[in-house]
């Protein structure tokens, strides 16, 4: 993916960050107040980083309002139902975000490479996606397609940190193991799904998340590049003072804990 780029300072990252939390604050006032729904795709193979991602799209926002999904195995009923049909009911309703880790593109991924779906399923579900999400783009949903990219050495590395860190270790399922085996089998399923479903009207956007850090700031960016100008001006509040002085808070009941001491870390 051509030349690396250093990782950045923990200082160097948040005065990057900063500027773009503002406007994705400014983004989310504008979805609620045109009541716009967008709907945005996180993919990408297991340690590209989707995770840091839909956390740092999502940190200054409103939950109620930006809700992420993140779906399990499907069940046996759903095993049965029609391929989008367990996607349907989190899609955004007025005024609403929602970052999909991961999507139907499941099918055309870990679905393919483990066996998990059949030829004739993958390739029906090729053929069908670009129609879906035609109708929800024909709908007025703001739709947009992220592909977290990272190299087989980078997502060795990213492995064994989630082997080696107790923190970490809850990450390492058996299918990341059965995918260190699979890297060239994913590439492929990968190339033949983007060349299916990139479309004029759903494009793909591959972002390089060898630099997780520069990934994150480099794909808020681009969504933010890509909706109008949302910046709206702050509505007037009324805010009259007290009807009385503040008075101490009193606890008759039960007391609150008291704060331990903590020794503040420097970031650098």
């Amino acid at each position: 993916m051509g030349k690396r780029l250093r990782k950045l300072s923990a200082h160097e990252y948040e005065s990057n960050l900063e500027p773009l939390l503002a406007e994705l604050g400014d983004m989310a006032r504008w979805v609620a107040e045109t009541k716009q729904r967008v709907l945005v795709l996180f993919e990408g193979r297991d340690t590209a980083g989707k995770g840091g991602a839909i956390q740092a799209v999502q940190r200054p926002l409103n939950p109620r309002q930006c809700r992420v999904v993140a779906l399990s195995a499907p069940t046996d009923r759903e095993k049965t139902e029609w391929y989008f049909q367990r996607y349907v009911p989190h899609l955004p309703a007025e005024g609403e975000i929602v970052l999909f880790d991961r999507s139907w593109y499941n099918r055309a991924g870990v679905e393919k490479v483990m066996g998990f779906a059949t030829d004739a399923q993958v390739e029906r579900f090729l053929e069908e996606a670009p129609a879906f999400e035609k109708m929800l783009i024909d709908d007025g949903i703001l739709l947009f397609k992220y592909w977290l990219c990272c190299d087989q050495e980078k997502q060795e590395k990213r492995f064994r940190e989630r082997l080696e860190n107790p923190l970490k270790r809850w990450k390492l399922s058996p299918i990341d193991l059965e995918a260190r085996q699979r890297y060239d089998d994913y590439t492929e399923a990968r190339e033949r799904m983007l060349k299916k479903t990139h479309s004029k009207h759903a494009p793909w956007t591959l972002i390089d998340f060898n630099n997780q850090g520069l990934g994150r700031l480099t794909l808020i960016r681009d969504l933010l590049d890509r909706l109008p100008d949302t910046q709206l001006p702050l509505p007037v509040v009324d805010w009259p003072p007290l009807p009385h002085d503040p008075i101490e808070e009193s606890y008759a009941v039960l007391k609150p804990i008291k704060p331990i001491e903590v020794t503040l870390i420097d970031p650098e």
